[in-house]
């Protein structure tokens, strides 16, 4: 196990070691003859989703959709269609019995037709949730005068999001291929495992995320299959434009629908429309590390998306799966611990998934973690190689974290000699790009900071400025009237722990609610 750490803050990791230990020596999440076979379906949304899409299909790992009962489903979605070609290019090749491959290009709306849309919002909510509060004093969240760019330039996540709402509640191409797509996921014969992919910084992918998720994961499949985020974090080579501070409301977005704490705080406020819609948990992919080795923008997300792609497509969803079950082992607290209970994530709900071909093994790095990040489990799995490369891999992956008991690698179905390893259960304070991301932002003016926020503008809450009417607590309401989350600010921030559930119950009671409570 690793030793050089200097992190100041305690995870309170669990005292029951026997249940981590039991992963490592037991394998207890290992897919028993009962489990499987297993479908991948990805939601790819923005350049990011339809490139890992496109390398899935062109780098099949081998046995791909071999085994019976087996499918291969995708979306793409972006404004436009310049990066959705490929996805359709590539996809022709493939058996269509065996997959189902689908694009849409959202068109850029006039500024008329975007303004007609985003007047009828409330209508909008109020038919998708009855019990939808209809705000008197709702506003579009976006200027009148604001800049649409065009279907090949660049969108702030505000604008990306309205497109998307637009297209959406008036029943348009997106509305009917998200129902073909979950209809697609439902009928597989195989246990669905489904990953909505993006780019944490990509206007379009960031932008619709919070929307897309939960149309698809909380109504069209009603919470049935896994559904599982994927986010692609920012690269030191990315253009400019894309470090203009929008990964701190981003993540703090992800935070407030992941953590089962922070959620609560707003679906008492907002209804159980809210909830989190990724019900198999939330991986993250850095790619710092990898760009030092390629020192190539391009190279570097060729070289992501095959690994990630690898990950999770290769011994016919096996490897994700019993991933998936490794996390939620861990998740359930140790006083209340069974098998058969489904953890609920908590302020450690980032997965760090990170992968390398074997040969590259020694540019394993920190990963996008603060250094000293400590963990419970860390688990590597190396497809093709064999035994004796085992021992290499765990000690590679023991030099970058402390865990509670050595790294485990396994050999596991394959011949592209690639890596995986997934460094689990870290908290947004635990990412190197957080506090940067916080201190950028906290230099923008207020129409700037709208311009990068995305979920619940459309409710007249700006997540991570101050609430107005609250003190201590987060979301500023954009319309000066009674909007908010029971989540304090310096939680949002990264400050200060969350509050306790009798103290955030307690504030809660305190206020005048302005929208009703959640029914779950």
């Amino acid at each position: 196990m690793a030793a050089d750490h200097d992190h100041d803050h305690d995870h309170g990791t669990t005292d029951d070691m026997a249940r981590i230990e039991a992963l490592s020596s037991e394998g207890v999440h290992r897919a028993g003859d009962h489990e499987g076979p297993f479908s991948l379906h990805v939601l790819g949304l923005g350049k990011t989703g339809a490139d890992l899409i496109t390398s899935i299909l062109q780098n099949p790992p081998e046995g791909f959709l071999t085994e019976d009962g087996t499918r291969f489903g995708a979306l793409a979605v972006d404004i436009g269609d310049e990066d959705l070609a490929q996805v359709r290019d590539t996809a022709a090749s493939m058996p269509a019995e065996k997959t189902f491959v689908n694009t849409v290009a959202m068109p850029v709306p006039s500024q008329a037709d975007l303004s007609y849309a985003l007047n009828r919002y409330r209508e909008f909510l109020k038919m998708e949730y009855p019990r939808y509060y209809w705000n008197p004093n709702y506003e579009p969240w976006l200027p009148a005068d604001v800049e649409i760019a065009p279907s090949d330039g660049h969108f702030s996540r505000a604008v990306a999001k309205a497109v998307y709402g637009a297209e959406y509640y008036q029943n348009k191409e997106i509305a009917t291929a998200l129902d073909t797509f979950a209809a697609n996921v439902m009928a597989s014969e195989a246990t669905p495992l489904v990953v909505v992919a993006f780019s944490m910084v990509g206007g379009v992918g960031s932008g619709i995320v919070v929307e897309i998720a939960r149309h698809l994961s909380s109504i069209k499949l009603g919470r049935r299959p896994w559904v599982v985020g994927l986010g692609i974090m920012p690269n030191p080579a990315d253009l400019p434009e894309y470090a203009d501070g929008r990964l701190f409301p981003v993540i703090n977005e992800l935070d407030c629908m992941i953590d089962t704490e922070k959620n609560k705080g707003v679906m008492a406020v907002w209804g159980d429309l809210y909830k989190n819609p990724f019900t198999g948990g939330f991986f993250l992919v850095d790619q710092a590390d990898v760009q030092e080795l390629t020192g190539d923008l391009a190279a570097t997300h060729e070289y992501v998306d095959r690994g990630v792609g690898s990950f999770l497509a290769r011994n016919a969803g096996v490897d994700l799966y019993e991933t998936l079950k490794a996390l939620n082992w861990l998740a359930v607290p140790a006083d209340a611990w069974h098998p058969a209970i489904r953890g609920e994530q908590g302020d450690r709900w980032v997965n760090v998934l990170t992968t390398r071909s074997l040969a590259d093994l020694d540019s394993l790095g920190a990963a996008g973690l603060v250094k000293g990040f400590e963990t419970e489990y860390v688990e590597a799995r190396l497809s093709g190689g064999s035994d004796s490369d085992l021992p290499k891999v765990a000690s590679a992956v023991g030099s970058i974290v402390s865990s509670r008991v050595d790294p485990v690698a396994l050999a596991v179905d394959g011949s592209d000699d690639q890596v995986s390893v997934v460094l689990p259960r870290a908290s947004k304070t635990d990412l190197a790009a957080f506090v940067p991301a916080r201190d950028y932002y906290d230099t923008l003016e207020w129409d700037d900071k709208l311009l990068i926020h995305s979920w619940l503008l459309d409710l007249g809450v700006m997540l991570c400025e101050p609430s107005i009417r609250f003190d201590g607590m987060g979301g500023e309401c954009i319309w000066g009237c009674a909007c908010w989350v029971v989540v304090p600010h310096a939680a949002i921030r990264g400050e200060d722990p969350v509050k306790p559930a009798a103290a955030v119950t307690d504030a809660l009671a305190a206020s005048e609610p302005v929208a009703p409570f959640a029914t779950g």
